[in-house]
């Protein structure tokens, strides 16, 4: 058991005491003004979802862009600013800034821009690298006759079938939301409606009222496609 101290003794070792406790305060205002420690720097950003997506350009992608921002020990960030800008393509990305939430991840919808293959945005946070995020907007190729041509009616009476066209894109997607124009060009007649937006199969659909006896012809055109003709035939 350590021997006691006596009155003198204690107050000495309590002056030492609280003379440690200022040094090590002190030091630690010297380096840093506070005890706490400070927050570590955004040190670079990675692509955790969405780059490399084909969509029909003009429509929003299948799946949402992903970021995640670390330090320089490899550790997720939180707090972190973030900025989308578009380089290429047009388009939106909704938020275009925002901060890193508790895993240090940015989400942002991508909706392509209408008219362009090859689109771009780009990720940027303050100090740091920026990191390019690509996809492909796929655009309408042809318009296919899904069915309706050929058919026989009685002059003035609309044909059995409707007209259904399909207008796709790049591997046969279609392509929804496009405008479609029927035309009638000979034997007189009427088709309704004569414009249609594709669905989400990328069909157009309408019904063909023949005209006078005798081999009535139409045409169905959508911007600058290759029109797909169509022939039917009127009975007295």
């Amino acid at each position: 058991m350590p021997p006691l101290l006596s009155g003198p003794a204690r107050a000495a070792l309590r002056l030492t005491t609280i003379a440690t406790a200022a040094f090590a305060a002190a030091a630690c205002s010297a380096l840093g003004g506070s005890t706490e420690v400070k927050s570590k720097a955004a040190a670079s950003i990675v692509v955790v979802q969405g780059s490399g997506q084909v969509a029909q350009a003009g429509r929003d992608l299948p799946t949402p862009i992903v970021l995640r921002v670390l330090d320089s020990s490899g550790a997720s960030l939180t707090g972190a600013s973030v900025r989308l800008t578009i380089l290429a393509g047009g388009g939106a990305v909704t938020p275009a800034s925002d901060t890193t939430d508790a895993h240090g991840e940015f989400k942002a919808k991508w909706t392509l821009g209408p008219g362009v293959a090859q689109q771009t945005i780009l990720a940027s946070v303050p100090g740091v690298t920026s990191v390019p995020v690509d996809a492909i907007g796929l655009l309408p190729t042809q318009i296919v006759l899904v069915q309706g041509s050929n058919q026989t009616a009685k002059a003035g009476v609309a044909v059995t079938n409707a007209i259904i066209v399909r207008v796709i894109g790049s591997s046969n997607v279609p392509m929804q939301g496009v405008t479609v124009g029927f035309q009638v060009l000979t034997g007189g007649g009427a088709m309704s409606p004569l414009t249609v937006v594709t669905n989400a199969l990328g069909e157009a659909t309408t019904k063909w009222t023949l005209g006078a006896a005798g081999v009535n012809t139409a045409l169905v055109v959508s911007g600058t496609l290759a029109p797909v003709p169509l022939a039917a035939t009127a009975t007295p």
